[in-house]
């Protein structure tokens, strides 16, 4: 679903009912229907439900359930869990809220901000006259003062507004709008007091006379409260100048008769926002707000018509602008009129007489404005590439933009959408503490250097850890992929493998360099986390060099190397000449070796690739086959297991990369979660003893044991005849096909031998391959944190964890020389390909170019080889 509107299935007056499969359904009650968005308010969807559902306010609680989890209701409580709720649901048209309260909706006031919708921008206000005005909706345990505002009409001359004092960040957007008389201000607290009338048609000079003679704001206990000019009077010189207030509240008197652009929709198109801005300046005597206000309009209006400008004054009393390209006339003056109060267009000359391409030397695009357009095209999609995003403005605005300018301002949009990569790294004491506390016994371990530089982060939770150790085979790959982050880190996982033979993520950690010293803190962390007496089996890329790291930290363990990682090289490397059947022959001989259980098997395959190559016959040799081939391998036996483990951590963080690290460990968490709920719910739905791929294999031996001759040797011990004799025992679940052992499934020997005998065949099978333990491995459940950002709280209570909690990023590496490392690494003692002719079998060309002259001869066979 394209990033838009959800829409909310809101529930109410039902009640929840258990099911025995532990999930809830809700039944009875009313529903209505909403639509959100990702700006919308939660405070406002809070209030517009209360009055659909006729619930006191106060008491009304919002809940829901995530996608494919209709066991753990989530609460909503403020803005940021909203968010995360539309995100939850991101490839969802609907979702299912169920709300709750006391009956008896008691309505309540809305302010200037009474006519936003659901969806809105937060703090985004409506500007609404005097007489139409509510009165303002006021938070929990906050007071309303009462105020009273003179208008130069008689008519409107007993309006009331409402000075509120919320939070904060209530407190920094305080008093943005006076629009006809009607404004709003914030303050901590307010205590009962007179009617302050403030008369709009008065000039400045004497509305400040006014205020100082009746009343001033004092910060005491109780936060701001309103006292008389007596009690001020020995505070004056404390006070700041009207002038600095005004600055920094940006609040700005505006004159009854101002003639407002109309803004454009906020979904309109490009073509549609240029249109409006080609009007944004309309000449002399059009006034705004503020200087502000005017270099946005002279920014935009200079967009639309494609022209650069310079700004030769540039204060808060005036601008004074010029066209970029030399000798142009055209120009134009604002300045500030204290009479009212407004920011005015006192001469524009035109038009402009310098042409199209001398235009293109000067871009009018500001910062801001870049950065603001590169916002909503990362809304739409986060991967945009600085190309793509310099054609489409060049397309839809016509402006030429340099690759660092776009650069740049994806860096800033990313960080205003997303929040500081560098401050995220002083977010994770708090997210570990969080992961504990939200998934007990779960196992978190930051490491930081001298430096205050991050170094290592190791995460497991105790779902996926019961779950590796209830139903799981003692068996763990070693994997490390990079982040592809703005600082190069690497994140080390442990996978194991489900009774489908699915992976199952046990254990992660993010560190800031591959090394051995990296790896070998990640297995200490691991042993930590997952203690368990089963003798284990690791299985990693030999490349990088972990055994003599895994026996030394874990006892009894195994070692093997990847048969992935080894096919990938052996095809890489393999140089000619070919005999016989060819190159193409050679990988499947390779991973009939690494699979044959007897030693015999595992010699004619080495024959064969003998006879076809001797080189890639010595290559084999030289990679220690006791470390890879079933024949000789003594750990847990694994290369049935072919698939590329890192390549779907490696998906799932292309869909992070853009994102700060505790996000993208936000984002790895989410996915082991989804991956966990959905088996669950896929294996409560299975009728087999088995897991469906088990169950598949073993209908095969099924098909096979038909037909084969049983003769009793003992209780225990049987002869089964078919091309040839094999002797199974039933006692230590062996079969001398040697193929009942290490795949855990009785071969049809086996299975000919439980026909005869009346004995369940689903009792001689692991139990790592039952349906049961697989619903074991899953009956866990990761819970999310309680917020995803790090709460803000006051400056005042965190000024002295600041200094212990300041984390900076790892020192990024060159990428170019990560690359080299690695390409190093790989070459070391092998053997580079070579073109070899099917011709003559010579090296160094093929047999379009070979000059040799070759006789004819039955016993060859010609082939075309594909190199």
């Amino acid at each position: 679903m394209v990033r838009g509107k959800l829409i909310l299935i809101c529930q109410h007056g039902g009640e929840f009912v258990p099911k025995d499969d532990g999930s809830l359904s809700y039944s009875g009650g009313e529903a209505h229907a909403l639509d959100i968005s990702p700006e919308t308010v939660f405070d406002d969807l809070k209030y517009t439900l209360a009055e659909k559902s006729n619930l006191e306010l106060k008491s009304l609680t919002i809940k829901y359930f995530l996608p494919g989890n209709r066991r753990t209701l989530i609460t909503l409580s403020n803005d940021k869990d909203l968010k995360r709720m539309y995100d939850f649901h991101e490839n969802s048209v609907t979702a299912d809220v169920f709300v709750t309260g006391t009956k008896g909706f008691v309505p309540v006031n809305l302010g200037t901000q009474a006519k936003r919708k659901i969806g809105s921008k937060k703090g985004a206000a409506s500007a609404a006259g005097p007489a139409t005005s509510k009165v303002a909706r006021t938070a929990v345990g906050l007071k309303d003062v009462t105020v009273g505002i003179a208008t130069p009409s008689d008519s409107v001359a007993g309006v009331n507004a409402t000075l509120r004092s919320p939070t904060r960040a209530a407190k920094r957007t305080a008093g943005r709008n006076i629009v006809d008389g009607l404004f709003e201000v914030s303050v901590a607290d307010a205590t009962d007091c007179g009617t302050d009338t403030i008369d709009m048609s008065a000039s400045p000079a004497d509305t400040v006379k006014k205020r100082r003679r009746t009343a001033s704001w004092r910060s005491g206990a109780n936060g701001l409260t309103i006292v008389t000019a007596a009690d001020d009077l020995e505070d004056t010189r404390k006070t700041p100048s009207r002038k600095k207030v005004d600055r920094k509240c940006n609040t700005v008197a505006v004159a009854d008769n101002m003639n407002l652009i109309p803004a454009p929709p906020s979904d309109a198109s490009p073509d549609i926002l240029v249109e409006f801005w080609k009007n944004g300046i309309t000449g002399e005597g059009q006034d705004f707000r503020s200087v502000a206000e005017f270099r946005d309009a002279l920014q935009k209006y200079a967009i639309a018509h494609r022209f650069g400008y310079r700004l030769r004054k540039n204060d808060t009393n005036r601008a004074y602008a010029v066209c970029a390209v030399e000798g142009c006339p055209w120009k134009i003056h604002a300045s500030w009129v204290p009479s009212a109060s407004v920011f005015r267009v006192k001469r524009v000359d035109e038009p402009h007489t310098c042409d199209d391409e001398s235009r293109k030397t000067a871009t009018p695009a500001k910062k801001n404005w870049l950065v603001n357009i590169i916002k909503d095209r990362l809304r739409d999609s986060p991967h945009h590439k600085p190309k793509e995003i310099a054609n489409g403005i060049l397309h839809d605005f016509g402006l030429e933009l340099n690759y660092a300018q776009v650069w740049r301002g994806i860096e800033d949009a990313r960080q205003q959408l997303q929040g500081s990569y560098k401050e995220a790294y002083g977010q994770l004491p708090w997210y570990c503490e969080q992961i504990e506390k939200t998934n007990p016994g779960s196992f978190t371990k930051l490491l930081i250097g001298d430096d205050r530089r991050f170094q290592r982060l190791f995460l497991s939770f105790h779902a996926t850890v019961y779950g590796f150790q209830s139903g799981c085979r003692p068996l763990l790959f070693l994997e490390a992929i990079p982040l592809k982050s703005k600082y190069h880190e690497i994140l080390l996982t442990a996978t194991g493998l489900d009774g489908d033979d699915g992976i199952f993520p046990v254990a992660f950690a993010v560190v800031d360099d591959e090394n051995e010293d990296s790896w070998h803190w990640f297995l200490e962390q691991l042993r930590s986390a997952v203690s368990t007496s089963r003798p284990l089996t690791f299985v990693s890329d030999r490349d990088k060099g972990l055994m003599k790291h895994v026996l030394e930290i874990f006892e009894n363990a195994h070692h093997g190397y990847s048969i992935f990682y080894l096919m990938d090289s052996f095809i890489q490397n393999l140089k000619g000449p070919f005999h016989g059947e060819g190159r193409g022959s050679l990988p499947g001989c390779f991973l009939a070796a690494a699979k044959a259980v007897r030693l015999g098997g595992f010699r004619m395959y080495m024959e064969q690739i003998k006879r076809v190559s001797s080189s890639a016959y010595d290559w084999v040799m030289q990679n220690e086959p006791e470390y890879w081939a079933n024949a000789f391998f003594k750990g847990e036996l694994y290369n049935h297991i072919t698939l590329n483990i890192a390549e779907s951590y490696a998906n799932w963080i292309e869909e992070a990369r853009e994102l700060p690290i505790m996000q993208k460990i936000e984002v790895l968490r989410c996915k082991i979660m989804e991956l966990m709920e959905s088996r669950r719910v896929e294996s409560s739905n299975w009728t087999t003893k088995l897991t469906p791929s088990k169950q598949e294999m073993l209908q095969e031996e099924f098909a096979k044991a038909s037909g084969l001759k049983v003769l009793f040797s003992s209780d225990t011990l049987f002869e089964v005849h078919d091309n040839s004799i094999n002797v199974v025992d039933i006692v230590k679940q062996h079969c001398s096909c040697a193929m009942w052992k290490p795949t855990g499934l009785p071969c049809h020997h086996a299975i000919a031998v439980f026909n005869c005998t009346g004995r369940n065949v689903y009792d001689y099978c692991s139990r790592y391959f039952t349906a049961d333990s697989f619903r074991s491995t899953f009956a866990g459940s990761i819970n999310p944190a309680s917020t995803i950002a790090h709460p803000v709280g006051n400056e005042e209570d965190h000024e002295e964890e600041e200094d212990d909690e300041q984390i900076m990023p790892p020192i990024a590496r060159p990428l170019g020389q990560q690359q080299k490392k690695i390409r190093r690494n790989k070459s070391q003692g092998i053997i580079r390909r070579s073109v070899c002719c099917t011709r003559c079998k010579g090296v160094g060309h093929n047999k379009v170019s070979c000059k040799a002259s070759v006789t004819p001869d039955t016993n060859i066979t010609d082939m075309t080889v594909s190199l």
